[in-house]
């Protein structure tokens, strides 16, 4: 088989056919960088669930009056509350929090925003950070005990914003994989039909190698190539859209939750590994769409 033919004819159908390449290019690559944005939240989403299961606690905030004449959890009210939770087997540690402390927190996570001037100490209640040996039983059994106790004001699972959290991320996963889906199908589509309409511009030079003996694998290679040339290109594009995005977008807008150990960060490993899947993902799907298309509505 001549290579310098092959390439010739590579170049010559991408060239001939330059804006339908262009669309296809194009359209690879925003269905590609959908896919690889899907394929990111899923990482956070695992990253976030390791992140969080350690840490989730139950919050036991305390009522106004106890909270202003309380510091260190010393008094009957705290000290009987902290106890009972503590002789519980499903919990692993209680830890006081007072209004200071919870004040220098909450500071800390709103530094720089107008929120920050906006709270006072007396404002916010004493807490007992409960952290659970048994997450799901533990969260039931701290509720049943500190209901209804005097001197606690609310009892705050931090499961169930954790869980808003992991819904959110998961209905960008959903969307980005939806839009990534109809994207695909046009991408097909266009591959589909730029690998007709250039088998149709070429008919007679294939019709005459064909009359001279040449194979009909022959005559379709270089199709075939053009189509995976172009899913490649077009996932190199999402790849380096994912880059660019990382730096652009991504960044500056996660910064605040990052920076507060809310989210993990997306990190440069994260874009680095996707990539590799996104371009076989593209060279194999055109490969596939191609060949079929060849197989199925041109006679070579």
């Amino acid at each position: 088989m001549r290579s310098d033919f092959v390439v010739r004819e590579v170049v010559g159908g991408l060239r001939r056919n330059v804006t339908m390449t262009i669309a296809m290019v194009l359209t690879t690559a925003i269905s590609l960088g959908l896919v690889g944005t899907g394929l990111l939240a899923v990482r956070t989403i695992d990253r976030t669930e390791e992140l969080y299961s350690g840490r989730v606690e139950v919050q036991v905030a305390l009522t106004a009056d106890v909270s202003a004449t309380d510091v260190d959890c010393s008094q009957p009210i705290c000290s009987g509350l902290r106890a009972t939770l503590e002789n519980s087997p499903l919990v692993e540690s209680v830890r006081f929090e007072s209004q200071e402390q919870a004040y220098e927190r909450y500071l800390q996570l709103f530094a720089g925003q107008a929120l920050a001037e906006l709270v006072r100490p007396q404002s916010l209640p004493a807490t007992l950070r409960v952290r659970l040996a048994d997450p799901g039983a533990g969260a039931v059994a701290v509720r049943e005990a500190m209901a209804e106790q005097v001197g606690v004001r609310n009892i705050i699972d931090q499961r169930e914003v954790v869980a808003k959290l992991f819904d959110f991320l998961g209905g960008v996963r959903n969307v980005t994989f939806a839009l990534a889906l109809v994207q695909a199908v046009a991408a097909l589509l266009l591959i589909s039909n730029t690998v007709q309409v250039s088998a149709y511009t070429r008919r007679t030079e294939v019709g005459v190698m064909r009359l001279v003996g040449a194979t009909r694998w022959y005559t379709q290679l270089p199709f075939l190539i053009e189509a995976v040339v172009t899913g490649l290109v077009g996932a190199l594009i999402a790849s380096a859209g994912l880059f660019a995005g990382k730096f652009l977008f991504i960044d500056r807008l996660l910064s605040g939750i990052v920076s507060n150990g809310v989210v993990p960060p997306i990190e440069l490993s994260d874009i680095v590994w996707v990539s590799p899947i996104l371009v076989m993902l593209g060279a194999g799907i055109a490969a596939v769409t191609g060949y079929v298309t060849l197989r199925l509505y041109v006679r070579l």
